[in-house]
């Protein structure tokens, strides 16, 4: 099967916080990853900022990267961006979520989407795309 992995999920994994298991054992147990390309610059600049300073930032980036690896990168292309126009519409979703969501939906079928953001789980669903999320809290 295939995991895509929202930014919100993926930053999770390098930040201590109470959804950091529920990321690393889906990740673990599904050896395939993808994300949208524009994945990449939102986990490195949200991991920038969280970091506090230059030298856990450069230590959280360098894990992001090592990982970035093994991921398949779905291109930010014009179908892309046409795609995230009819599902930001549709959904009420933020731009670059909408993005993320339209990268999951070019992936051939069966594909997991893992994500943090509640917001989101609708539309994944509604796209044939298995969401994994933790259990809703206040505030997500």
């Amino acid at each position: 099967m295939t995991l895509a992995i929202d930014p919100s999920a993926l930053i999770a994994r390098y930040v201590a916080g109470p959804d950091r298991t529920l990321v690393n054992d889906t990740m673990a147990h599904d050896p395939t990853w993808c994300a949208s390309e524009l994945a990449r610059t939102e986990v490195m600049l949200a991991l920038h900022r969280l970091a506090g300073s230059e030298i856990l930032a450069n230590d959280l980036q360098a894990a992001a990267r090592a990982d970035f690896d093994a991921f398949v990168f779905v291109p930010v292309d014009e179908r892309c961006i046409a795609r995230a126009t009819e599902l930001g519409a549709t959904y009420g979703l933020r731009t670059v979520d909408a993005v993320h969501l339209a990268a999951a939906d070019r992936l051939p079928r069966p594909v997991r989407y893992l994500t943090l953001d509640r917001h989101q789980i609708p539309a994944a669903a509604s796209l044939g795309l298995d969401p994994v999320a933790p259990l809703a809290r206040e505030g997500r």
